[in-house]
């Protein structure tokens, strides 16, 4: 197992589902397009919701491509894990619209694995990635998360807590 690599993705994990948490916080209403445009699902509820923007997505691959840079991956690296994780994010909205669950509510493991899981998995064949460390990385960030959302609130960041 590639300990260093673990901590990487993490990293890398945080900053993708950062960045638009942090972009919100910082410019407001400004560029924030919902990825939908406002379209609705046959049952009538949203597809994303307005708080999946484009700008959050932009934000996320950005960031994401910069820091896997400065860690020493490869940018492209860093890209796909920004779309992975937005795509994972994506996901998730979607199946929380078809239950009913309000836009930014929470739903614990719906939220935080296919966040984790779908970068991790489209990353893999592009660094030495094998099913242990995208399960263990995978798990820290379920875990790490829940952690980081709690202080990202603390700092007035989040507008909830988890």
């Amino acid at each position: 197992m590639n300990a260093v690599l673990v901590v990487e993705l993490f990293v890398l994990l945080v900053v993708a589902n950062g960045a638009p948490v942090l972009g919100k916080r910082l410019l407001g209403a400004t560029g924030a397009r919902p990825v939908d445009g406002g379209a609705r699902f046959v049952d009538g509820r949203p597809l994303f919701g307005a708080a999946k923007t484009w700008r959050g997505i932009l934000l996320s691959i950005a960031a994401t491509t910069l820091v896997a840079s400065a860690l020493g991956l490869s940018a492209a690296a860093g890209a796909i894990i920004g779309v992975g994780a937005m795509a994972g994010d994506l996901f998730s909205s979607f199946v929380k619209r078809r239950l009913g669950r309000p836009v930014s509510s929470r739903a614990l493991g719906l939220d935080q694995i296919p966040e984790a899981l779908a970068p991790l998995l489209a990353v893999a064949p592009m660094v030495p990635l094998g099913l242990l460390e995208i399960l263990m990385t995978t798990a820290g960030f379920c875990v790490g998360s829940l952690a980081l959302s709690r202080l990202m609130f603390d700092l007035r960041v989040r507008e909830q807590p988890f």
